[in-house]
């Protein structure tokens, strides 16, 4: 008899658990799954319209920077709030996530102090903007093509492929030279010629290959002086305004063409020279 009991006892509990079960599974269970397909949905939604902003600043006339931070704010911020609004949904108290996550951002405050400088340097960046995305700038001692601008950080690409990350709060507090804000640069140029040689001639092989470049711009108009009367020859200064792109080319075309017309007209370039005297006893 007691066992027949036991028997139906234990039915009974199967049964309970069987029931619990089941009932979790067409409650909370189907939110849960309900939750992660929203979850993989919404997350899938939210990176296609961060890559739609940011192609938009690519494309149109807004600021490729600012568009490229607002989709990565949008694409990080969005996701956050839908995975704390699932959350909820399935029947967690959320609250207690919120002081957690309240309590993190503390906790990591004080311990990054260091980079909450360089997040407001990047604020900071964004809002006066010194430089821009595709701007070729020097500062913090590297120079190079800026690739990205992040919140702590700014990427830069240097002239021979490599690949340097400046802190937004030594880049927002430091010197910054920007070559390529304007359109038109000056390519300045120093020639030493000897004292023995014309000076008048050296000018004008100067001057004409200044004006012959294609990429020299007429206005404003080349410039041709006699800068210095050095201790070994006389400095001739030259001056020539270029597109920005062109700067390059240019010193390096016209460096080229000054030697070969300096060897053509015998216009001697001096150099130090040293006297070794010695003294036998």
């Amino acid at each position: 008899m007691n066992s027949l009991l036991e028997i139906a006892s234990e039915d009974r509990t199967l049964a309970g658990v069987i029931d619990t079960l089941v009932s979790w599974c067409l409650n909370t269970g189907l939110k849960v799954v309900i939750a992660i397909v929203l979850l993989i949905a919404g997350f899938r939604a939210v990176t296609v319209l961060s890559r739609k902003i940011e192609k938009k600043g690519n494309k149109d006339k807004y600021d490729k920077t600012v568009m490229r931070t607002l989709a990565y704010v949008f694409n990080i911020g969005l996701k956050i709030v839908i995975a704390v609004c699932l959350i909820g949904y399935v029947g967690i108290d959320t609250g207690g996530i919120t002081a957690l996550i309240a309590s993190l951002g503390v906790g990591i405050g004080l311990a990054v102090n260091g980079a909450l400088s360089n997040l407001a340097g990047g604020v900071l960046i964004l809002v006066t903007r010194p430089f821009k995305i595709d701007d070729y700038i020097e500062a913090q001692g590297e120079s190079g093509t800026v690739e990205d601008i992040h919140m702590v950080c700014t990427k830069l690409r240097t002239p021979d492929n490599k690949v340097v990350y400046l802190p937004n709060g030594a880049l927002s507090n430091g010197n910054i030279i920007n070559y390529s804000e304007k359109d038109i640069r000056r390519v300045d140029f120093n020639f030493m010629i000897s004292y023995n040689d014309d000076f008048e001639e050296a000018k004008s092989v100067v001057l004409n290959i200044l004006t012959s470049h294609p990429s020299a711009l007429s206005e404003p108009a080349p410039m041709v002086r006699v800068a210095e009367h050095g201790e070994s020859g006389v400095r001739i200064a030259a001056r020539v305004w270029v597109n920005g792109a062109d700067y390059w080319n240019t010193h390096f075309d016209v460096m080229e063409s000054v030697k070969q017309k300096f060897d053509e007209s015998g216009i001697t370039i001096p150099y130090n020279r040293l006297d070794v005297h010695l003294k036998n006893e």
